[in-house]
């Protein structure tokens, strides 16, 4: 009797585990697709454009729709300044039930971008600081503070073809202290000088949870500075 009752504890304990895992997406491969733009005005000055949309599962069942934009200043072609805003809609629960509401965040962000190499490697380091307005219909209004850093390397196959990789830690200004990191590796395609194409993995790291993604990220630059007559 004292066995069977254990077997049935080991099951219940079993199937909440696995019921959970299902609730929270962890065991699903999910997908964010991506676009970046940056839109260059003058020498010091360009405008900063991007969408992202999430999915818990690969183009199905919302998680987050990510829009932002931002105003860079060139200090040198390594060193970019930026001060931008981001507007976030974002379902917390993978599963759906009725009536359920996204949370909403209005984001301002500033953030310092280093570029360097070192022999065929790129280097980039992005340092960010984020303001961050929340609206959670569960819980109310609240005002949080981020620090993030990514780490960035990029080497060259081709002249078209690259691989990408980097690391970003996300680290909150209050508890609890650690938010999250990213890992994630890529191939990228170089269509043309404007256009470049990656299709890569991304290992999201909470705490006590880890999701797995599958990422499409465009980025399309534009130059709209005046040509000098002279030069043409």
């Amino acid at each position: 009797m004292r066995k069977r009752i254990v077997v049935y504890i080991l099951l219940l304990v079993g199937s909440l585990f696995v019921t959970n895992a299902q609730e929270t997406g962890e065991d699903d491969f999910g997908f964010w697709a991506m676009y970046f733009g940056t839109n260059r005005v003058s020498d010091a000055v360009s405008i900063h454009t991007e969408a992202q949309f999430r999915y818990y599962e690969l183009a199905s069942n919302f998680n987050q729709l990510l829009l932002r934009t931002g105003v860079n200043y060139h200090i040198s072609d390594k060193a970019v300044v930026t001060l931008g805003y981001g507007y976030i809609s974002t379902d917390p629960t993978f599963v759906e039930p009725d009536g359920e509401k996204n949370i909403l965040e209005h984001r301002i962000y500033q953030q310092f971008v280093l570029r360097n190499s070192l022999g065929k490697f790129a280097i980039g380091h992005r340092y960010r600081l984020e303001q961050r307005f929340i609206d959670n219909p569960l819980s109310g209004n609240d005002t949080q503070h981020r620090a993030r850093y990514l780490l960035r390397l990029t080497y060259p196959l081709s002249d078209n073809w690259f691989l990408t990789a980097y690391d970003e830690i996300f680290i909150n200004l209050q508890e609890p202290v650690f938010g999250q990191n990213r890992l994630y590796g890529a191939v990228g395609y170089q269509a043309n000088k404007d256009v470049s194409i990656q299709l890569g993995y991304l290992k999201n790291h909470f705490t006590g949870i880890n999701f797995d993604r599958l990422q499409i990220g465009i980025t399309w630059n534009t130059d709209l500075r005046k040509k000098d007559e002279n030069t043409e």
